[in-house]
C-alpha cells in the first residue's frame, strides 16, 4: 500500500489533503525490460503526491501495464475520463472523506425484464 506524505494540495483532484505516493511508473513494472530501455532510471522513479481516494481510483481503472505505457504522467492521468470524472466528483467532498470502493470484477448487474 502507498506511504501517508505530509498534507498538500492533492495532483488530481486539488483538494488539500493527506497525501499518498504514486510511482507513475508502477514499482511493478521497474524491472520490465521495455520500461529500461524507454525510460530514463529518474523518471522511473518519479513519485507525486495525490490522495487517498484519487489513489484507489487509479489503480480501479487502470492496470499496472496501463499506467506504464499509457499513463505515467499527471497531465495524461487526469485526461482519462475515468479519472477526470472522480476528481470533479471527489473535489466537493469534505477534508478525510473516504470514497466507498468496489473491486472491478465484483459490480452487480442488475437484471432487467
Amino acid at each position: 500500500m502507498a506511504k501517508f506524505l505530509a498534507a498538500g494540495i492533492c495532483a488530481i483532484c486539488g483538494r488539500d489533503e493527506t497525501l499518498t505516493r504514486h510511482h507513475l511508473i508502477p514499482r511493478t513494472r521497474h524491472c520490465n525490460k521495455k520500461n529500461k530501455r524507454d525510460f530514463e532510471r529518474a523518471a522511473v522513479r518519479r513519485v507525486v503526491g495525490i490522495c487517498g481516494p484519487c489513489h484507489s481510483q487509479i489503480h480501479q481503472l487502470l492496470s499496472e501495464k496501463e499506467l506504464e505505457r499509457e499513463f505515467n504522467t499527471i497531465e495524461k492521468l487526469k485526461a482519462h475520463p475515468g479519472v477526470s470524472k472522480f476528481a470533479a466528483w471527489v473535489q466537493t467532498k469534505p477534508h478525510g472523506f473516504k470514497a466507498a470502493m468496489q473491486k472491478a470484477g465484483s459490480r452487480k448487474v442488475l437484471a432487467t425484464d
